[in-house]
Protein backbone atom coordinates (compact mmCIF):
# COMPACT_ATOMS: atom_id res chain seq x y z
CA UNK A 1 0.00 0.00 0.00
CA UNK A 2 1.07 3.53 -0.80
CA UNK A 3 1.89 5.11 2.38
CA UNK A 4 0.47 8.61 0.41
CA UNK A 5 -2.97 6.79 0.44
CA UNK A 6 -5.87 8.13 2.80
CA UNK A 7 -6.19 5.82 6.08
CA UNK A 8 -9.16 3.80 5.88
CA UNK A 9 -11.22 2.31 9.03
CA UNK A 10 -14.58 0.19 9.69
CA UNK A 11 -16.19 0.70 12.71
CA UNK A 12 -18.86 -2.17 13.48
CA UNK A 13 -21.55 -0.47 15.44
CA UNK A 14 -20.94 2.82 14.01
CA UNK A 15 -24.54 4.10 13.34
CA UNK A 16 -25.56 5.79 16.65
CA UNK A 17 -24.10 6.11 20.09
CA UNK A 18 -20.09 5.99 21.03
CA UNK A 19 -20.01 3.92 17.60
CA UNK A 20 -21.02 7.45 15.76
CA UNK A 21 -18.86 9.31 18.05
CA UNK A 22 -15.88 7.31 16.51
CA UNK A 23 -17.00 7.21 13.23
CA UNK A 24 -16.71 11.22 13.61
CA UNK A 25 -13.93 11.63 15.32
CA UNK A 26 -12.16 9.20 12.66
CA UNK A 27 -13.31 11.19 9.72
CA UNK A 28 -12.14 14.50 11.24
CA UNK A 29 -8.77 12.91 11.39
CA UNK A 30 -8.81 12.31 7.49
CA UNK A 31 -9.65 8.47 7.84
CA UNK A 32 -11.84 7.15 5.15
CA UNK A 33 -15.00 5.55 7.35
CA UNK A 34 -16.96 2.33 6.59
CA UNK A 35 -19.57 2.71 8.86
CA UNK A 36 -21.96 -0.74 9.53
CA UNK A 37 -24.79 -1.36 11.20
CA UNK A 38 -27.52 -4.48 11.08
CA UNK A 39 -29.96 -2.80 9.00
CA UNK A 40 -28.79 -0.81 5.28
CA UNK A 41 -31.05 1.83 6.13
CA UNK A 42 -29.68 2.85 9.70
CA UNK A 43 -25.85 2.47 8.13
CA UNK A 44 -26.75 5.04 5.40
CA UNK A 45 -29.12 7.29 7.90
CA UNK A 46 -25.31 7.61 9.91
CA UNK A 47 -23.20 8.09 6.65
CA UNK A 48 -25.71 10.39 5.43
CA UNK A 49 -25.54 12.77 8.52
CA UNK A 50 -21.24 12.19 8.29
CA UNK A 51 -21.21 13.36 4.70
CA UNK A 52 -18.23 12.73 2.42
CA UNK A 53 -15.73 9.89 2.99
CA UNK A 54 -17.95 7.59 4.48
CA UNK A 55 -18.99 4.42 3.17
CA UNK A 56 -22.25 2.22 4.56
CA UNK A 57 -22.61 -1.53 4.55
CA UNK A 58 -24.97 -3.94 6.55
CA UNK A 59 -23.54 -6.20 8.83
CA UNK A 60 -24.78 -8.10 11.73
CA UNK A 61 -21.40 -9.22 13.95
CA UNK A 62 -24.23 -12.00 15.62
CA UNK A 63 -24.18 -13.72 12.05
CA UNK A 64 -21.41 -15.02 10.29
CA UNK A 65 -23.09 -15.16 6.81
CA UNK A 66 -23.97 -11.55 7.28
CA UNK A 67 -20.36 -10.69 7.99
CA UNK A 68 -18.99 -13.28 4.99
CA UNK A 69 -21.81 -11.04 2.94
CA UNK A 70 -20.09 -7.72 3.91
CA UNK A 71 -16.33 -9.03 3.58
CA UNK A 72 -16.99 -9.98 0.00
CA UNK A 73 -18.87 -6.67 -0.78
CA UNK A 74 -16.20 -4.74 0.59
CA UNK A 75 -13.52 -6.88 -0.49
CA UNK A 76 -14.84 -5.55 -4.09
CA UNK A 77 -14.42 -1.93 -3.32
CA UNK A 78 -11.51 -1.60 -1.25
CA UNK A 79 -7.99 -3.40 -0.95
CA UNK A 80 -6.57 -2.31 2.39
CA UNK A 81 -8.10 -1.78 5.64
CA UNK A 82 -5.94 0.18 8.48
CA UNK A 83 -8.22 0.24 11.26
CA UNK A 84 -10.91 -2.51 12.64
CA UNK A 85 -13.00 -0.66 15.42
CA UNK A 86 -14.91 -3.46 16.98
CA UNK A 87 -17.50 -1.38 19.07
CA UNK A 88 -21.17 -3.22 18.25
CA UNK A 89 -22.38 -4.94 21.19
CA UNK A 90 -25.71 -5.66 23.43
CA UNK A 91 -26.33 -4.94 27.19
CA UNK A 92 -29.59 -8.22 27.35
CA UNK A 93 -29.58 -8.17 30.86
CA UNK A 94 -32.94 -6.82 32.27
CA UNK A 95 -34.36 -8.00 35.86
CA UNK A 96 -31.97 -11.02 36.17
CA UNK A 97 -28.97 -11.72 37.78
CA UNK A 98 -26.24 -14.99 37.52
CA UNK A 99 -28.72 -17.40 39.57
CA UNK A 100 -31.78 -16.22 36.91
CA UNK A 101 -30.20 -15.76 33.32
CA UNK A 102 -31.27 -18.63 30.82
CA UNK A 103 -28.37 -20.34 28.40
CA UNK A 104 -30.11 -18.33 25.84
CA UNK A 105 -29.20 -14.61 27.27
CA UNK A 106 -25.97 -15.47 27.72
CA UNK A 107 -25.49 -17.23 24.30
CA UNK A 108 -27.00 -14.17 22.82
CA UNK A 109 -24.43 -12.07 24.69
CA UNK A 110 -21.35 -13.92 23.64
CA UNK A 111 -22.58 -13.91 20.16
CA UNK A 112 -22.30 -10.28 19.78
CA UNK A 113 -19.95 -9.11 22.02
CA UNK A 114 -16.97 -11.50 21.88
CA UNK A 115 -17.78 -14.70 19.24
CA UNK A 116 -18.26 -11.49 16.67
CA UNK A 117 -15.42 -9.49 16.88
CA UNK A 118 -12.93 -12.70 16.90
CA UNK A 119 -15.00 -13.47 13.37
CA UNK A 120 -14.62 -10.14 12.19
CA UNK A 121 -10.78 -10.47 12.44
CA UNK A 122 -10.30 -13.61 11.34
CA UNK A 123 -12.52 -12.16 7.83
CA UNK A 124 -11.04 -9.15 7.58
CA UNK A 125 -7.87 -10.14 8.19
CA UNK A 126 -6.54 -10.52 4.55
CA UNK A 127 -7.45 -6.13 4.03
CA UNK A 128 -6.05 -5.89 7.38
CA UNK A 129 -2.25 -7.68 6.50
CA UNK A 130 -2.40 -5.26 3.33
CA UNK A 131 -2.23 -2.28 5.88
CA UNK A 132 1.35 -1.42 6.75
CA UNK A 133 0.39 -0.47 10.51
CA UNK A 134 -3.14 -2.02 10.91
CA UNK A 135 -5.29 -2.30 14.38
CA UNK A 136 -7.97 -3.74 16.09
CA UNK A 137 -9.61 -1.72 18.42
CA UNK A 138 -12.27 -3.88 20.68
CA UNK A 139 -14.96 -1.71 22.61
CA UNK A 140 -14.70 -3.65 25.87
CA UNK A 141 -16.07 -2.29 29.15
CA UNK A 142 -14.79 -1.68 32.74
CA UNK A 143 -17.80 -4.47 33.55
CA UNK A 144 -15.79 -6.93 32.00
CA UNK A 145 -12.58 -6.63 34.07
CA UNK A 146 -11.93 -9.14 37.13
CA UNK A 147 -12.38 -6.45 39.43
CA UNK A 148 -15.42 -5.08 37.88
CA UNK A 149 -17.51 -7.94 37.61
CA UNK A 150 -21.07 -7.38 39.06
CA UNK A 151 -23.62 -10.63 39.15
CA UNK A 152 -26.23 -8.37 38.12
CA UNK A 153 -25.13 -8.02 34.60
CA UNK A 154 -23.71 -11.35 33.97
CA UNK A 155 -24.37 -11.95 30.23
CA UNK A 156 -22.41 -8.53 29.47
CA UNK A 157 -19.73 -8.93 32.41
CA UNK A 158 -18.85 -12.47 30.79
CA UNK A 159 -18.79 -11.69 27.55
CA UNK A 160 -16.82 -8.63 28.07
CA UNK A 161 -14.77 -10.93 30.05
CA UNK A 162 -13.97 -12.83 27.43
CA UNK A 163 -13.67 -10.19 24.71
CA UNK A 164 -10.66 -8.96 26.99
CA UNK A 165 -9.50 -12.52 27.11
CA UNK A 166 -9.75 -12.93 22.63
CA UNK A 167 -7.91 -9.13 22.82
CA UNK A 168 -4.64 -10.48 24.41
CA UNK A 169 -4.73 -13.92 22.53
CA UNK A 170 -5.53 -11.84 18.91
CA UNK A 171 -2.58 -9.70 19.84
CA UNK A 172 -0.22 -12.79 20.53
CA UNK A 173 -1.94 -13.83 16.99
CA UNK A 174 -1.12 -10.81 14.95
CA UNK A 175 2.09 -9.28 16.62
CA UNK A 176 4.15 -11.41 14.23
CA UNK A 177 1.85 -9.83 11.27
CA UNK A 178 2.57 -6.40 12.71
CA UNK A 179 -1.02 -5.72 13.46
CA UNK A 180 -2.06 -4.04 17.03
CA UNK A 181 -4.95 -5.53 19.01
CA UNK A 182 -5.96 -3.61 22.34
CA UNK A 183 -9.63 -3.39 24.15
CA UNK A 184 -10.78 0.21 25.68
CA UNK A 185 -13.28 0.65 28.23
CA UNK A 186 -15.38 3.99 27.28
CA UNK A 187 -16.65 4.26 30.54
CA UNK A 188 -20.22 4.76 31.45
CA UNK A 189 -21.38 7.11 28.55
CA UNK A 190 -24.85 8.53 27.49
CA UNK A 191 -25.75 6.44 24.79
CA UNK A 192 -29.18 4.40 24.43
CA UNK A 193 -27.12 1.41 26.17
CA UNK A 194 -25.90 3.19 28.96
CA UNK A 195 -28.54 5.99 29.65
CA UNK A 196 -29.35 9.26 30.52
CA UNK A 197 -27.86 9.10 33.99
CA UNK A 198 -24.48 8.22 32.16
CA UNK A 199 -21.85 10.92 33.30
CA UNK A 200 -20.08 10.58 30.10
CA UNK A 201 -20.68 11.93 26.62
CA UNK A 202 -20.21 9.88 23.41
CA UNK A 203 -17.20 11.62 22.64
CA UNK A 204 -15.58 11.06 25.62
CA UNK A 205 -16.30 7.44 24.81
CA UNK A 206 -15.14 7.56 21.61
CA UNK A 207 -11.25 9.30 22.26
CA UNK A 208 -9.27 6.88 24.03
CA UNK A 209 -10.70 4.60 20.68
CA UNK A 210 -9.84 7.69 17.90
CA UNK A 211 -6.42 8.00 19.93
CA UNK A 212 -5.76 3.78 19.58
CA UNK A 213 -6.19 4.53 15.79
CA UNK A 214 -4.67 7.60 15.26
CA UNK A 215 -1.61 8.65 17.25
CA UNK A 216 -0.95 5.52 19.88
CA UNK A 217 2.35 4.28 19.47
CA UNK A 218 2.25 1.50 17.25
CA UNK A 219 4.42 -1.05 19.88
CA UNK A 220 1.44 -1.38 22.03
CA UNK A 221 -0.45 -3.95 21.80
CA UNK A 222 -2.18 -6.61 24.05
CA UNK A 223 -3.38 -3.87 26.38
CA UNK A 224 -6.77 -2.71 28.44
CA UNK A 225 -7.26 1.52 27.75
CA UNK A 226 -9.36 4.07 30.20
CA UNK A 227 -8.92 7.46 29.07
CA UNK A 228 -5.64 6.92 27.21
CA UNK A 229 -3.67 4.86 30.01
CA UNK A 230 -3.10 1.12 30.59
CA UNK A 231 -5.63 -0.52 33.16
CA UNK A 232 -5.65 -4.12 34.86
CA UNK A 233 -7.70 -6.97 32.67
Amino acid sequence: MDSQQTKRALVTGGNRGIGFAISKGLLAAGYEVIITARSLEGAQQAASKLGDGVMSIALDVSDDDSIETAAKKLTQDIDYLDVLVNNAGIYPDKNIDVLTISRDVLETALQTNTLGVIQMVQRFLPLLEASPEARVINVSSGMGSLNGLTNTAPSYCLSKLALNGATIMLSQSLQSKGIAVNSVGPGWVKTDMGGSSAPRTPEQGADTVIWLATEAPYKETGKFWRDRAIISF
